[in-house]
């Protein structure tokens, strides 16, 4: 018997060899959860699966010979409001030659269900023009519906903050009113009382008289804490608007802390109703107290502009600025309270250093939102660093 030549023995080897590889990706499929797949776009539209994994069944609900033979079922799997999305980042990672990552809904007809499927797929450019996919299909619905009810959650709580806002807003206009009307009023007829007895003691004895100096001095700081304390919980000035809001509380700045403080605007009518003049003030009377406890400045600038896509605020300072680690911070409240303010009016609020040191404040709403002239529901706001500055 004749000994096997060395090219058959080659053979065996590379079929050998060959079969190792073979199992070898078998072993690595079969423990890989999703569907790992091989899909071609022809030159004519037409697409195929060359290769499909055992999870076809599992994550599709159709066999794998089912989707070999008519392979536009995958399309058709799609909800047809994601379809759109699927078509285009294929066509956009064939053109470029990048890779795909694409998630949307299918509907699975064996289970009368829902999923949401990722995929994750390398393209590679074959000899006749068409483009091939190498890549894997994932289930990622319970992902995909957690994140959905973690956006819901907040999107909740952003609203009931909002509402808290209003009704704190409302609160704290009732009180002002109040204190103005009802304690001021009782504390000038206090005052007039006093001023008649001070007549009638006229060239009585001095110590009644000094009794009622003190008293009416007394009454006179009294009337000037109310004031202030009106004034801290609503200025009287919002009810003229943001523009005249604004200018009263950059003068009270300079006025209480010394810092030299300029207000401009680009409009006197910026067109926003109370509740978003309102959150606006708030929010720069916040960031103005931040300036005066944190920044060490000698210069404070506060722009509002109506700008044709936007409403722009921006408190600029020449201070310290703010350090990354500060911001993170457990307890900073107050950039989180304006944070949450910009969300509740759709818009952004970010924190950027400015030009010559300092920071920049910038809240940004759309005209979209403050032509609605009611509150919108929560959009994405995000306390961030840009690379912008402010001319100071």
């Amino acid at each position: 018997m004749s000994a096997p030549s060395p090219s058959h023995s080659t053979s065996q080897a590379l079929l050998a060899e060959l079969e190792q590889v073979r199992a070898r990706f078998a072993a690595i499929v079969s423990n890989t959860p999703g569907l790992v797949y091989q899909f071609v776009l022809h030159g004519g539209g037409q697409v195929s699966f060359p290769y499909l994994s055992d999870g076809c069944q599992a994550l599709l609900g159709l066999p794998a010979a089912e989707l070999h033979a008519q392979p536009q079922r995958f399309l058709e799997l799609i909800l047809p409001e994601d379809r759109q999305s699927y078509l285009d980042a294929m066509q956009a990672s064939a053109t470029a030659l990048w890779s795909w990552n694409w998630e949307g809904r299918i509907w699975v007809d064996a289970w009368k269900d829902v999923k949401w499927i990722n995929l994750r797929s390398t393209p590679h450019q074959l000899p006749d023009g068409a483009v091939r996919w190498d890549g894997i299909m994932t289930n990622i619905t319970d992902s995909k519906l957690e994140q959905l009810e973690v956006r819901h959650s907040r999107a909740r709580l952003a609203e009931l903050s909002a509402h808290t806002d209003r009704v704190k807003e409302q609160e704290r206009t009732r009180i002002a009113r109040e204190i103005h009307d009802e304690l001021g009023g009782n504390l000038t007829a206090i005052k007039m009382a006093v001023a008649m007895l001070a007549a009638r003691l006229e060239g009585s004895e001095p110590a009644l008289r000094e009794k009622t100096d003190y008293v009416d001095a007394l009454v006179d700081r009294t009337i000037d804490a109310i004031h202030r304390i009106s004034l801290d919980l609503r200025p009287p000035l919002l009810d003229l608007g943001l523009v005249a809001a604004l200018e009263w509380q950059a003068r009270e700045f300079d006025k209480q802390t010394g810092i030299a403080t300029s207000f401009s605007a680009n409009q006197r009518d910026i067109g926003l109703n109370t509740d978003q003049a309102t959150a606006l003030f708030r929010i720069a009377q916040e960031a103005l107290t931040n300036i005066a406890k944190h920044a060490h400045a000698s210069k404070v600038t506060v722009r509002l502009a109506r700008l044709r896509h936007h409403i722009s605020l921006k408190i600029s300072d020449n201070g310290t600025g703010i350090a990354p680690a500060d911001r993170g911070k457990p307890a900073s409240f107050g950039l989180r309270g304006m944070a949450e303010r910009a969300r509740a009016l759709g818009g952004t609020l970010t924190l950027s250093h400015a030009s010559g040191g300092g920071t920049v404040v910038a809240i940004k709403i759309k005209q979209d939102t403050v032509q609605d002239g009611l509150m919108p529901p929560p959009a994405a706001a995000t306390i961030a660093e840009e690379n912008i500055s402010a001319t100071k």
